[in-house]
């Protein structure tokens, strides 16, 4: 069994930074007395800018290890390079986990991977801060081919220029769920503390990870947020934490109930019905763009006209609202089909005329 099987929802929580030894043995205190399986600490911090805390480095260390010892509550931490990791090993982190910087060079993944290579030390990949999955895949399969059998995914959510909707980091939901059908047997966990940024939605972001049936959760958690070195606003009191845990609704994939899964079955059933619809429904659209990228070569006019696409995305915007549908959505859905439309019509410009045989 995976590391990260042994409870569901899987928690971890603990501090952004492991600040002084007090600090980590006080939160270590309220965990163990809490359903959590695992406690975090940053020991090195990599900020943005200089001059910011950027961790305590060996010491924190042997603070951790004091944590196992006296409340035998395995420990995690961050590492970024080989001789984080030898540390890391050296002091006995129960797991470590990679950051969203790292994960975003292949090859110091790689470093991580082969130095960890006859350890077998469970290890938690955080997405890379662009939406990129197949980054974030590869990161994974990197540790896996190392002979790692217990890795994570974390979702912290992805950086953007500048703040999205109230979050810290953009959730773009998609992206995890779209690994996770690619790896079912992924241990997901989500990071509602670094998605939201502020610990008043971290409850509100926990429930929909485990709404989307993700298999644990990540929670910043300080005896003192407001005075936090790192990461204060996000942060919650071991107090709040335990609010957090106790409120959470855990749902199952599937249901015993009968009715409710035969309802389930007859509206799965007219769905699919429906997709296959709209499937033929679009494959009719693109033969009608080939006729029309047929009608535009004729008269020499070019592919995109973008007084035509403002005016289809007016008309589909001013129908999304009839609908109760987002305009978001519209607009994005009708990107996507655009964009094929265009690829066809352009397909159809270079076609070179054929020689006619005499």
């Amino acid at each position: 069994m995976s590391f990260f099987k042994t409870a569901r929802p899987y928690i971890i929580a603990g501090p952004c930074s492991a600040e002084t030894r007090e600090q980590v043995m006080a939160v270590a205190a309220e965990l163990a007395g809490m359903n959590v399986q695992l406690m975090r600490a940053g020991v090195w911090k990599p900020r943005t800018r200089p001059g910011a805390f950027e961790g305590n480095g060996q010491p924190a260390l042997e603070w951790l290890q004091e944590v196992r010892q006296t409340y035998n509550l395995p420990v995690t931490t961050e590492v970024a390079d080989t001789n984080h990791l030898e540390l890391a090993l050296k002091y006995g982190i129960d797991v470590i986990w990679i950051g969203a910087r790292t994960v975003v060079n292949p090859f110091q993944v790689q470093r991580l991977a082969d130095a960890l290579r006859g350890t077998n030390i469970p290890v938690m990949v955080k997405n890379p801060v662009s939406p990129d999955v197949d980054l974030w895949q590869g990161a994974i399969e990197r540790f896996e081919k190392a002979g790692i059998t217990s890795v994570a995914a974390i979702h912290r959510g992805f950086s953007g220029y500048t703040a999205a909707a109230g979050y810290r980091n953009q959730p773009n939901w998609p992206i995890p769920i779209e690994l996770k059908r690619r790896k079912p047997e992924l241990t997901m966990i989500g990071d509602p503390s670094h998605i939201s940024g502020k610990r008043a939605r971290v409850a509100e972001v926990a429930q929909k990870a485990l709404d989307m049936h993700f298999d644990g959760l990540m929670i910043e958690t300080h005896p003192d947020p407001e005075a936090a070195w790192s990461d204060a606003a996000q942060q919650v009191t071991p107090a709040q934490l335990r609010t957090i845990l106790s409120q959470l609704i855990v749902r199952e994939e599937t249901t015993r109930d009968m009715s409710g899964q035969e309802q389930l079955e007859y509206l799965r059933q007219s769905m699919d019905s429906l997709d296959a619809e709209i499937l033929d429904l679009v494959a009719r659209r693109m033969e009608l763009s080939g006729q029309i990228g047929n009608v535009k070569k004729s008269c020499n006019m070019t592919v995109f006209q973008p007084s035509r696409w403002s005016e289809i995305v007016d008309g589909l915007c001013a129908r999304s609202n009839m609908h109760g549908l987002s305009k978001d959505f519209v607009t994005g859905l009708y990107e996507k089909i655009h964009n094929e439309s265009i690829r066809i019509q352009l397909s159809v410009m270079e076609d070179a005329p054929k020689e006619i045989k005499k």
